[in-house]
């Protein structure tokens, strides 16, 4: 099986990660699409950052109805700092059967150099990259790579971050965010401080 792994924070999770997950599943040749929640690094302190498993949940709830689309804690069970080469290995061994791929924006693209390992995992594994606004010029080692495809997605220009300010000045954000999620953060109170 063909697995897309889409990493992200998803503090929370709004429309825009779920139509660039949702393209992915049914506009590609990836058989579904993990949505991999990444755990909070306890060295790093961030108040607006919520619980690792609260924004599991948050991914499941958004989820649920998108038989292609899974959540995944996988790297909440790895040891952190945690890098992206270590999740794939991890990934591997414990499902040898299956082939991962990471789903990125054009503007992680352009860091890609930076990545721990980002040879190895380029050599092993295919990336699938969305476009995104202001992305800046890609690497020439990239551009015309083989294992680097290019979809066509809708580019979503909405962010965890606008959300969260949004619901801290008590603005409607009803509509950025599936129900559920919307659901659950207005009956928790989460962000409004």
């Amino acid at each position: 099986m063909k697995i897309g792994l889409y990493f992200g924070t998803f503090n929370p999770i709004h429309i825009g990660h779920l139509i660039i997950a949702n393209h992915m599943a049914e506009h590609s040749d990836l058989d579904q699409i993990w949505m991999v929640v990444t755990p909070h690094n306890p060295h790093k302190q961030k108040n607006t950052l919520l619980d690792d498993y609260q924004r599991l949940h948050m991914v499941q709830l958004a989820t649920e109805d998108f038989p292609k689309i899974k959540a995944s804690d996988i790297e909440f069970k790895l040891p952190q700092p945690n890098f992206t080469v270590n999740t794939l290995a991890h990934l591997l061994e414990k499902y040898p059967k299956n082939e991962f791929s990471l789903i990125m924006g054009e503007d992680n693209l352009n860091s890609l150099h930076k990545w721990k390992n980002y040879e190895y995992i380029l050599e092993h594994h295919n990336i699938y990259v969305y476009p995104r606004l202001n992305s800046g010029e890609i690497d020439e080692q990239f551009v015309n790579h083989n294992k680097i495809h290019r979809v066509g997605a809708p580019v979503i220009e909405l962010s965890s971050t606008f959300i969260r300010e949004s619901i801290k000045n008590k603005k409607n954000v009803m509509p950025m965010l599936p129900y559920k999620v919307w659901e659950y953060l207005d009956k928790g109170s989460f962000y409004k401080k």
